[in-house]
């Protein structure tokens, strides 16, 4: 009765996306032995930003931590206007193509390539590629076997996004419903969790991060000072300086973040997400300083992660180029100024310098999510 093993049963286990993703790539390339790399870029609607995910191509790592403006691919933008996957046999065709992802595929050697769209409840979320060495493999009755994988894979990815936006939502609408302002406005959260991700993708391979581990800096950077929805508003709302005693209340957002993070993460039964601690350590620790004089803990130099150290740095620059009831906004070289005066003893210099690297992309993320009225 019980001698049938379902394949895919690794599926169900808690094994991390790429680890998902590398079994569905196993399994296929037991059938198709020519498919040599399978990767998914998700795409980011607000600022037409396509950012490679996850991928399981072992060591060729031709696209990693890459991302480009939708708008500004034709080939891409035509499988959209379509409606319908796009197969390349032969990869030459791009062989002149002045793009940067078009010039790393051709130098790895790549043939071919077979390109699906993914979407969920019918907002295009990005897209699934399958690439291969060979040349012209992909038939119209292999392609045939290749789609249900594709929508095997592009649901595991749906599923991994769609529960941790879930998560957010939730704490987006408790902290819009407790009437949190404060630097809590949605400029300010679009604006520093960009520059958290210029940060991680400028850190990426020194520290050996992940296009996923980046993306997740990403999604969880607007959630850092969730805790002050536990904090009154006769304290979190002060214009004048605060005393001792309210100080520490204050403080006691870093704990209060973590302690309602967990709650709703056992509320909605996601314990055991992949990477959930990224968000844990940025709620809790982004306060804390190389020196030890940060809080909660007093945690030192490398005994802070990585994640609440640009955190950190992101969610400071951008308290001090954005205007206040208290203050004008800083220039952005005024606030490098700040930021490089206090590296090393209590910001992390490697986290400083990237960001002081970007200038363009903070001017276009400035220009993109301006301040409101009362922002």
């Amino acid at each position: 009765m019980f001698d049938h093993e379902d394949q895919f049963n690794p599926l169900d286990r808690n094994i991390g996306l790429v680890k998902k993703l590398e079994y569905i790539h196993a399994t296929l390339k037991e059938r198709f032995p020519f498919i040599s790399r399978i990767a998914a870029a998700i795409y980011d609607p607000e600022t037409d930003l396509l950012k490679t995910f996850v991928h399981s191509s072992g060591g060729d790592q031709p696209l990693s931590h890459y991302q480009a403006k939708l708008g500004e691919s034709q080939s891409l933008r035509e499988i959209l206007e379509k409606g319908r996957p796009r197969v390349v046999n032969n990869l030459e065709i791009f062989a002149t193509a002045d793009k940067e992802h078009a010039k790393r595929i051709s130098a790895q050697g790549y043939q071919a390539s077979y390109t699906m769209p993914m979407y969920s409840s019918g907002n295009f979320l990005g897209f699934l590629f399958f690439n291969s060495y060979a040349d012209t493999p992909f038939s119209e009755e292999a392609l045939q076997q290749i789609d249900p994988f594709g929508h095997l894979i592009s649901l595991t990815i749906i599923h991994e996004l769609s529960s941790l936006h879930t998560l957010l939502a939730t704490v987006k609408t408790a902290r819009d419903m407790a009437h949190v302002r404060d630097n809590e406005t949605g400029t300010h959260l679009d604006r520093m969790s960009r520059y958290a991700r210029l940060i991680a993708n400028k850190l990426a391979d020194r520290y050996q991060l992940s296009d996923e581990y980046v993306e997740n800096i990403f999604i969880f950077a607007p959630l850092h000072d969730i805790g002050k929805i536990g904090i009154p508003d006769d304290i979190l709302l002060k214009r004048g300086k605060l005393s001792e005693q309210e100080r520490e209340v204050m403080k006691s957002h870093t704990l209060k973040g973590r302690e309602l993070i967990d709650r709703m993460l056992g509320n909605f039964k996601l314990d055991g997400l992949q990477h959930i601690d990224i968000l844990r350590n940025i709620a809790e620790l982004h306060h804390e300083s190389l020196d030890g004089s940060g809080y909660p803990y007093g945690r030192q130099g490398g005994d802070i992660p990585l994640e609440s150290r640009i955190v950190a740095v992101a969610d400071i620059f951008d308290a001090l180029t954005s205007r206040r009831p208290y203050k004008p906004a800083w220039t952005n070289e005024e606030a490098f100024a700040f930021l490089k005066d206090f590296a090393g003893a209590k910001l992390d210099p490697d986290c400083v310098q990237a960001l002081a690297e970007c200038h363009a992309e903070i001017e276009e993320i400035q220009h993109q999510f301006r301040e409101d009225p009362v922002g």
